[in-house]
C-alpha cells in the first residue's frame, strides 16, 4: 500500500476512499486478532464463559479496565500483559486509521505551498 509521491498529483476522490476502505479494513484485522487473542487468554487462562470473555477482552482492548476479577496467578498475569499490549494497539489502530488521511491533508498543503 503506497501513498503517492509529493510530485505526483492528488489521488482523486474515488481512489482516495478505496484506499482508506483498505486501511480502515487492515485496522478492523488488527482489532479482530487483538479480540481473538484476548478472548482465548479469558477463557483458557480463566475459565471465564466465552461470553464474559468476550466482554473483558473488549473492555480492555477499549481502554475501559476488566470487568470480572482473575482467579488465578496466570489469568492475572495474561490480563496485565493483555491491558499494556491493548493500550498499543489502540494507539497503532487509530494511526492506521489516520495515516492516509493526514498524508491526503499533507499532500494537499505540499501542492498549494508549491503553486
Amino acid at each position: 500500500m503506497r501513498f503517492e509521491h509529493r510530485h505526483q498529483k492528488l489521488l482523486p476522490r474515488r481512489l482516495f476512499a478505496w484506499r482508506l476502505a483498505r486501511w480502515c479494513a487492515l485496522a478492523a484485522a488488527v482489532v479482530a486478532g487483538s479480540l481473538s487473542i484476548g478472548i482465548w487468554g479469558y477463557h483458557y487462562l480463566d475459565g471465564l464463559p466465552w461470553v464474559d470473555s468476550i466482554l473483558n477482552a473488549s473492555m480492555i482492548l477499549g481502554g475501559m479496565g476488566p470487568v470480572d476479577p482473575m482467579k488465578s496467578d496466570g489469568a492475572k498475569i495474561f490480563a496485565s500483559v493483555y491491558a499494556l499490549y491493548s493500550g498499543l494497539a489502540l494507539i497503532a489502530i487509530v494511526g492506521i486509521i489516520l495515516a492516509p488521511i493526514l498524508h491526503r491533508l499533507l499532500h494537499i498543503f505540499h501542492i498549494q505551498y508549491k503553486e
